[in-house]
This record gives C-alpha cells, structure tokens and sequence, in this order.
C-alpha cells in the first residue's frame, strides 16, 4: 500500500506553525543540488510567503504530523500563458519516504490549489541528472521544453 492512499498522509497549506520543518526540509532540498543560499536568506524567502499569499504558497505533506515533504509555488504572471501562472520552485520528500507516493500527492495538491487560486499553467524546472523527479512530471502530464533556462544574479543579498 503506497503512502497516499493511506488516511495519516495530509496535504495542507503550510502556515507559520510548519515554518521551522519547512526551513529544515528546504534547506536539505538545497544541499541535494548543490544550491549554495545562507540560512538567513533561505528563512526570510520562506516568510515571504507567509507574510504575503500573493507571492504563492507553500504546501506540506504531514505523516502522523511529521512534515515529510513540502512544494513551494511562486505565482507569476506572463504573457506566455495569457495571466496568472505558477512556478513549482521547489518539491522535496525526505529520503526515508520517497517512492511511497508523497511526491505525487504533494504534485496532484498543488494543481488543485493553484488552480482554485486562477493560476492558468505550472512550470517548473529539474536537473538533468534527475530522472525520477522528470519521470513524476511527465507522468503528471508536463511537456518538456527544449529551451535552455540562463540565471543573472542582481544583486547580492
């Protein structure tokens, strides 16, 4: 039986009481990547999004109330997709509970909430060397797109 299908998996919309796990698990998303950000600027990106809904939101997937994994959504708007749109930053499961279905319930969440919120389209990126991450998109319905994505930094925080 895979996790998803059990009654103790929950997704909710992560508030300031999940702060600190969300913090812990994004913060171990980054090392995975080898994302270099400081703590600091990790934890005032996260209460960006409590303090404004606007900017998306932050989904986590509770398991007997231990926050297993988490999906940060930023909300944009772009000419491409005609408005309102989303961009899953980032979607993390502990290790200890991937391939149980927590990903896929975390993903399926996320396009019920950012749809009822008037977002028309979700991108995302994922590494090259992720194949089981890709295989989750495409198998959630995403298309690849065969653009290179270039990144700037403006300045420094």
């Amino acid at each position: 039986m895979s996790l998803d299908s059990r009654p103790n998996l929950t997704i909710e919309i992560a508030t300031p009481a999940h702060r600190e796990a969300v913090v812990e698990l994004l913060a171990a998303q980054l090392v995975e990547h080898d994302i270099e950000l400081h703590p600091e600027h990790l934890q005032y990106a996260v209460n960006g999004f409590f303090e404004d809904s606007r900017r998306g939101r932050i989904l986590v997937a509770l398991r007997e109330n231990q926050v297993v994994g988490v999906a940060v959504l930023s909300i944009t708007w772009t000419l491409e997709h005609g408005g309102k749109s989303c961009w899953l930053d980032e979607l993390y499961v502990r290790p200890e509970f991937r391939a149980f279905g927590v990903g896929t319930t975390l993903l399926r969440k996320a396009f019920e909430v950012m749809a009822a919120d008037g977002c028309i389209c979700m991108d995302l990126e994922v590494e090259s060397s992720h194949a089981r991450a890709a295989n989750l998109y495409v198998r959630e319905g995403f298309r690849v797109h065969t653009r290179t994505r270039y990144v700037r930094v403006l300045r420094q925080g």
